[in-house]
């Protein structure tokens, strides 16, 4: 019997859009001896997460860390400001957007859908010039809270969260504003405070480069005291408990310790680089890959060069091409695993993750096996996109003194 073998000769190439490849550094804090978790060490341990883990969302206000994937995160923000009936207003821009749509309705909440039609609207961010007549509308403010997703992991799109919260103001309604920044938080900027955002929902994926795991709730003051009148049924997610159990360093249930202290790291590991290095270096990747799909004579998921995502970069296949087979080609002939597309950008395109550890000789080794996989799928490429890249990052060093 053929006996499948999952572990080639080499590294293999994990370029989709999270999770994310974890740096051995991080694995190995990781491995470290399991500590009491009701023990002083702990203790100690939780007061430095919670501090470091509020730079990285840039705000003064309590993150609630879960042992829990970001879909638990969705679930919490949403269980403890919102009663059973209550009407949400969210915004389309992909999947995911869509997914946290059907978690409320499974959560007895009334989420209105607003975006743009048709899978035309899955290459755009959210437009908060519709969002604000909405809120204009709702006189009576029935609408108790604007939903959107930051970076769109399915599409390659950053929204601009800053204009959604201008356009709450300028509506003069008082819902809460809820924001998904799973896939951006740590790669691509994000301002808790400045931005007026009250839960932010992130994961430990993508730029933070963990396993997945472990989720988060940024908070306000806001959603504190909204927290205090909501009537969804929870106890797990329960923020009060949380908040109660975290003023000494400790969880009121078992944390996921190993976890944590591979979060301590890569907390570590960003913060000492500098968070405006971290988002520099993301951004110059993905203008690199940018400029390959362009010399593949290519277009990009995302239409509006404005909200590009630092993440990751959707390639849209030629009409005709399946994205999957060609995805399945790159997989089997180079050991590289790409994203693929969900929803309704199935099989029109595939995602190339540039994110967290990374560096320039990954990113043109990933794209030298979308170009050769390309090619033995029959695609028609107008040129090369790993030396348009190699162009781009030699012109473009993150450090000026390396020119």
């Amino acid at each position: 019997m053929l006996k499948l073998n999952f572990h080639p000769s080499g590294r293999h190439f994990l370029q989709i859009p999270g999770p994310s490849p974890v740096p051995d550094r991080i694995l190995r804090a990781m491995s470290l001896p399991t500590i009491d978790h009701r023990g002083p060490e702990f203790g100690a341990l939780g007061l430095e997460l919670l501090s470091k883990i509020q730079k990285i969302f840039k705000t003064e206000n309590p993150v609630i860390i879960y042992p829990a994937s970001g879909t638990g995160a969705w679930e919490a923000a949403l269980a403890n400001t919102m009663s059973p009936g209550d009407k949400v207003l969210m915004f389309e821009t992909g999947h995911f957007a869509t997914l946290w749509q059907k978690m409320a309705l499974r959560l007895d909440i009334q989420p209105e859908f607003l975006g743009l039609p048709g899978y035309e609207g899955w290459r755009h961010g959210v437009q908060a010039d519709m969002i604000e007549a909405r809120l204009k509308e709702d006189t009576n403010h029935e609408l108790k809270a604007v939903c959107v997703v930051h970076n769109e992991t399915s599409t390659g799109v950053t929204s601009d969260i800053a204009a959604v919260r201008k356009a709450i103001d300028a509506a003069g309604h008082p819902a809460l504003l809820i924001v998904d920044t799973i896939s951006g938080l740590a790669s691509a900027d994000y301002c808790h405070d400045a931005w007026g955002v009250d839960v932010t929902v992130s994961g430990s994926q993508k730029g933070l480069m963990l396993p997945p795991g472990i989720s988060f709730n940024a908070l306000s003051p806001k959603a504190i005291e909204a927290s205090k009148q909501a009537k969804l049924p929870k106890s797990f997610w329960a923020w009060d408990e949380i908040l109660e159990a975290n003023k000494n360093g400790y969880w009121p249930y078992t944390p996921s310790t190993n976890l944590l202290y591979g979060l301590n790291e890569a907390l570590d590991m960003l913060l000492d680089e500098g968070m405006e290095h971290v988002l520099a270096r993301h951004q110059r990747w993905a203008a690199g890959v940018r400029a390959a799909v362009e010399a593949w004579g290519l277009e990009i998921q995302c239409l509006d060069p404005s909200v590009y995502s630092p993440v990751l970069t959707g390639v849209v296949m030629p009409e005709g091409v399946d994205a999957d087979a060609v995805r399945k080609i790159i997989y089997e002939r180079f050991d590289l695993s790409l994203g693929m597309g969900l929803g309704k950008a199935k099989g029109k395109m595939f995602r190339i993750g540039h994110l967290g550890d990374c560096n320039d000789l990954t990113l043109i080794a990933t794209l030298g096996g979308c170009e050769a996989g390309m090619k033995l799928s029959g695609v028609n490429l107008k040129g090369s996109g790993v030396t348009a890249a190699l162009d781009y990052f030699a012109a473009n060093p993150l450090n000026p003194s390396e020119r």
